[in-house]
């Protein structure tokens, strides 16, 4: 074989093989030199004294592949890509050469052929952007990650449950999370609270681009908006600018990657943690996860570059409820009330103003149920005041009488009311409402058919009109 070359392993095979040969070393330290059996030692060491370094180097060197693409196919291919079917993307080419050329090559065959030769691709493809390992915030609290995992952490005992929790980023410890049925403000802003009432008031909250945090670029801009020049922000979002935190947005899931790499760790050990309590609802998830985040904060929580903490605490006096709340704004009626949801609720005078007719004020839906209206920052006093008329309307009964409503008052002597309890005969045993058709006013009443007798006037007047005609 002339010019023949051999790389460093061959090399190497050749020195041991020599040494062997010349009884510097036994064939059975040759063998474990070279990594082979003792067998396998004769056969290289009965080639070798017969061809000499040749029989080291591999029977298809410098021979062409049988699977190789011949060079006059190659030119072929290469000619179509560059006139016929000029501008194709190589895997559009490669569908077009197997059905109309019956040229059949592999799409990376292709793609080889066509770049040695200079033929890039029509379709622009984006570089790989480089993604590197962000530094710790130096100091706790400066930064926290949120986020929610569905997950089904109780497994087959229980319903399917969201984790939502936030994560320090100079420490990698987790100062507060909760389970929820789903990812949702409300659990966000118990998230929050729980962050407040332990720590403090964080400097800043990294989160991604749920609608929770940001509204949709979708969804329409308000008057108010297109005047002020930016989009007000959403209930979360407003809650946290009462707070002065600040809301970094995650442009990517890597960009939050703290936070995801903790919901695998939890995914692991918090089930099983679960499963050993025998955890079935989410209170009692809920409690075996406040037990575990201490033990889980000592394992896998690194101390942070600076001492200190920069938490704000929370200003004395500082109304909890008022501030992490679901906030709306409606105009009050000119009887002062307000219809919210099913309930109208009326506005009693205060000291500020005697009406509140016409005026916007700001209804407070906060987390433990309550419902507070305020106008320009103080308290209202309402009540639960009865439904408009149509909808009362809407509720009568048809089929009880005014008898039955109101039993044997003036008006109705004689009659006997029913028994109290006692089902009214022909209505179905349905004590309350009133019928419409007995409605003292009798507007809305039901209109029922009437037919007229023979003798009557009208009939009469009608039958004379007809024979004088």
């Amino acid at each position: 074989m002339k010019g023949l070359t051999l790389t460093a392993r061959e090399e190497r095979r050749a020195y041991v093989l020599t040494g062997v040969l010349d009884k510097r070393w036994t064939g059975k330290q040759g063998a474990e030199l070279l990594g082979v059996s003792d067998r396998h030692l004769w056969r290289m060491l009965a080639a070798y004294r017969e061809r000499g370094p040749a029989a080291l180097v591999h029977g298809n060197r410098g021979l062409q592949p049988a699977n190789a693409t011949k060079p006059e196919v190659k030119a072929s291919i290469l000619a179509l890509a560059q006139g016929k079917y000029a501008g194709m993307n190589d895997c559009h080419l490669t569908e077009t050469l197997g059905e109309r050329e019956d040229l059949q090559v592999p799409r990376s065959t292709l793609r080889r052929f066509l770049r040695e030769a200079g033929i890039k691709s029509p379709k622009q493809r984006r570089a790989p952007r480089h993604r590197s390992r962000r530094a710790r915030y130096p100091e706790e609290g400066m930064l926290l990650q949120v986020d929610g995992s569905p997950h089904r952490w109780l497994e087959e005992r229980g319903p399917e449950l969201t984790l939502i929790g936030a994560i320090d980023d100079a420490t990698g410890a987790v100062p507060y999370a909760l389970f929820r049925k789903q990812e949702d403000t409300q659990g966000y802003f118990l998230l929050l609270r729980g962050l407040l009432e332990r720590q403090g008031i964080p400097q800043a909250l990294y989160s991604d681009r749920h609608s929770i945090f940001q509204r949709s670029a979708r969804e329409s801009e308000t008057l108010e908006e297109q005047l002020a020049g930016k989009r007000r922000p959403t209930q979360f979002g407003d809650a946290l600018e009462r707070l002065d935190i600040q809301l970094i947005l995650a442009q990517s899931p890597q960009a939050k990657g703290r936070i995801e790499r903790l919901w695998g760790t939890l995914q692991s050990r918090l089930v099983a943690e679960l499963r050993l309590a025998r955890a079935r609802t989410m209170e009692e998830a809920n409690a075996v996860l406040w037990r575990f985040l201490p033990c889980f904060n000592q394992r896998f929580g690194v101390p942070p570059a600076q001492a200190g903490s920069a938490y704000r605490p929370v200003q004395e006096g500082m109304d909890l409820d008022a501030t992490l709340c679901f906030r709306y704004y409606r105009k009050v009626a000119k009887d002062n009330t307000l219809v919210w949801g099913k309930r109208t609720l009326q506005l009693a005078p205060g000291k500020e103003r005697s009406s509140y007719a016409r005026a916007v004020v700001e209804v407070q839906e906060r987390l433990n149920g309550q419902t507070v209206v305020l106008h320009k920052g103080v308290v209202v006093s309402t009540c639960q005041t009865s439904p408009v008329p149509a909808r009362l309307r809407g509720q009568w009964d048809r089929g009880w009488s005014l008898k039955d409503r109101l039993g044997d008052q003036e008006g109705l002597q004689g009659e006997e009311s029913p028994a109290p309890g006692k089902e009214a005969q022909g209505h179905g045993g349905r004590g309350t409402g009133l019928g419409i058709e007995d409605r003292p006013d009798g507007v809305g009443a039901k209109s029922k058919a009437h037919t007229p007798s023979p003798d009557h006037p009208w009939r009469k007047h009608i039958l004379t009109k007809s024979l004088s005609s």
